[in-house]
């Protein structure tokens, strides 16, 4: 097996231009004749020979191989972009610094949260925690017999209202 991969590598560039004849550029085909390497060795793990006889590879299997990956390229349609690292690591460095900045608003704007809800009428704020704690409105309802729809209407409107201070 380990002689076939080789051979099938030696001819690399004839691969390239078998897979430009179909209309690629360069990147693209450099990457349908990766994936063709990928299938034909998993292909080969289970069992395919690629040899039509002791030393030539079979180039009708390759040639088809490639022609119905470069198919499925088209079919699907996809958009294949090339991302410089240098982008990437700028990306993440960036994300990062939003992730920190994020944390700090986080925790002002839960304070500001805090402060608003201490101001509410009572009722007002432990309708709210309850229900934000994960207690259903109807549930609550059958708890306390108050009206489902004071419940709602109440938890509703500091809900509004911590949006709008927010």
């Amino acid at each position: 097996m380990e002689q076939d991969i080789k051979n099938l590598y030696y001819k690399h560039k004839t691969w390239i231009k078998i897979v430009k004849s179909f209309g690629c550029n360069n990147a693209i085909a450099e990457d349908i004749v990766q994936e063709m390497y990928i299938k034909i060795i998993l292909k080969m793990k289970e069992g395919l020979d690629i040899k039509y006889n002791e030393n030539e590879i079979n180039y009708f299997y390759i040639f088809r191989t490639l022609n119905s990956l470069y198919i499925d390229l088209i079919r699907k349609n996809k958009n294949i972009y090339k991302i410089d690292i240098e982008h990437i690591s700028e990306n993440l460095l960036a994300s990062k610094r939003f992730i920190l900045e994020q944390e700090l608003d986080y925790e002002e704007k839960y304070k500001v949260i805090e402060d608003e809800l201490d101001k509410m009428y009572w009722y007002d704020k432990k309708v709210f925690e309850i229900i934000n704690g994960g207690e259903s409105i109807a549930s609550l309802s059958r708890k306390t017999h108050i009206a489902y729809y004071s419940l709602y209407n109440t938890y509703t409107k500091v809900k509004i209202k911590l949006k709008k201070l927010l």
